[in-house]
């Protein structure tokens, strides 16, 4: 199956989707109310870390997707599934705040690693679109290994400017 098969039948068939992601929040905000008061910090931090990889994972996948689609492949907004490619970024968002009014994010085991993966995703989609739009043919006698390590070096760069910046 391919991903525009996947579509394909997502978009026959909507309703699935659509209530996990109009559910997300519901079941987040749920959960809020249940762990207030409780002391049990780790099992809820646990409980959490569980509810924000269940939404980032595919909220992250639909930035991805869009970034991709309207950079790259040039779609007009005007040809956007909602369903596929705005609710999963909607939910993920409120989602989110809501986790973030009942405990921080540094509590949530991985969720450092979900910052991580977006920086590199970023990063890496930001330097396929400069190399995209500059047209660049060169011909050089740099080792490949020099231009991997100058290529970590700037995902490197990149991670702890964020990590200053947030």
């Amino acid at each position: 199956m391919t991903l525009s098969q996947l579509f394909a039948y997502i978009s026959e068939n909507p309703w699935p989707m659509a209530l996990y992601f109009i559910l997300m929040p519901v079941i987040v905000w749920i959960t809020g109310l249940v762990s207030t008061g409780s002391r049990d910090v780790k099992f809820w931090s646990y409980v959490y870390a569980v509810l924000v990889y269940a939404i980032c994972i595919p909220g992250i996948f639909a930035v991805t997707l869009n970034i991709y689609l309207f950079l790259f492949e040039r779609q007009s907004i005007w040809q956007t599934n909602v369903i596929l490619q705005f609710l999963p970024v909607i939910s993920m968002g409120l989602s989110l705040m809501l986790i973030k009014s009942k405990i921080p994010f540094s509590l949530i085991p991985g969720f450092g690693k979900i910052s991580g993966f977006l920086t590199l995703i970023t990063a890496l989609i930001g330097v396929m679109w400069f190399f995209d739009r500059i047209h660049l043919v060169a011909f050089t006698y740099v080792p490949f290994t020099v231009i991997i390590v100058g290529f970590v070096l700037t995902l490197l760069a990149i991670r702890f400017a964020w990590s200053k910046l947030f």
